[in-house]
């Protein structure tokens, strides 16, 4: 499932005192399979962006084509379309209602028209997904869960559509480290296990270093660059004057570049960091 926008615009309040162009002439291309990264400081344009890809809002013009179907033509079904592309809000736990975690885990395939069994496999499934064991928590009101573990319900019952792109705002907002750490492994896991295009919209530059395959960075509703981390991220000062700084560990490097120390290779993670400095000290 890729991806492809070709000169999009959105304007909100059009012909009004408070018109804004949210998006402007935007194109680019997510292909199948990828783990896509879309940052950017607020009002950049991201989560405006990112409902055009389910239909839930409609352009000014451009074309947005869903694995080579446009879904700006008039006559294009989107609920079958939303059926392909899910698409999880921040703060997803906003919307769990059901009284247990099942239900609703349950309540997208219930609306699908699937049989009991189908319905029980997949909520089995998305829970197995997002770590929750079902024999534990699939009675229990998710009210009474953690906020890490509400948001997985919430993101399971997006899965449990069996999405073939998935799409999260931020889904680390407002989480501790530890609940972060786990979403982002569990992000990780469901892109390696269901080989489903991911597209993450994150203003965590860590984050994107170590697990987008691309990323587009965005400011002021237009694209200002796009690439690779590795390739996104040479462009430091560019990001600066953005408001979005590089990687901690690119810091450190740099910091340790302007008192004569050079690591060997390009490093993006503490992982990358710690590594490089110890092929330094063994040479």
């Amino acid at each position: 499932m890729s991806i492809k926008v070709e000169h999009l615009t959105h304007i909100y309040n059009k012909g009004l005192t408070y018109e804004t162009v949210a998006l402007d002439d935007v194109s680019f291309e997510i292909e199948t399979g990828a783990f896509a990264g879309i940052i950017g400081h607020t009002g950049s344009g991201k989560s405006t962006l990112i409902q055009h890809f389910n239909g839930i809002l409609k352009p000014e013009s451009g074309r947005i084509f869903v694995n080579g179907t446009d879904i700006t033509e008039k006559g294009i079904k989107m609920t079958e379309i939303r059926k392909r592309v899910g698409l999880v809000f921040q703060y997803p736990e906003y919307q769990l209602f059901e009284e247990t975690v099942a239900k609703d885990i349950a309540f997208g395939p219930t609306k699908m028209g699937l049989s009991e069994e189908e319905i029980d496999k997949r909520v089995r499934d998305a829970m197995e997904l997002v770590s929750l064991d079902y024999d534990i928590y699939a009675g229990r009101s998710p009210f009474e869960l953690s906020g890490g573990q509400k948001r997985r319900v919430a993101i399971a019952g997006v899965l449990a559509m069996k999405p073939e792109v998935l799409i999260l705002d931020e889904p680390t907002a407002g989480l501790d480290p530890r609940a972060h750490r786990e979403i982002l492994d569990m992000l990780e896991k469901l892109h390696q296990l269901e080989g489903c295009t991911v597209i993450l919209v994150s203003h965590n530059m860590e984050d994107m270093a170590e697990i987008a395959d691309t990323i587009i960075v965005m400011e002021h509703g237009k694209i200002v660059l796009q690439g690779t981390p590795r390739e996104v991220y040479e462009h430091r000062d560019l990001l600066m004057d953005i408001g979005l700084e590089p990687p901690a560990a690119m810091q450190f490097t740099r910091l340790l570049e302007e008192k004569g120390i050079k690591l060997p290779g390009s490093v993006m993670t503490m992982n990358e960091t710690a590594e490089a400095i110890l092929r330094l000290l063994r040479n």
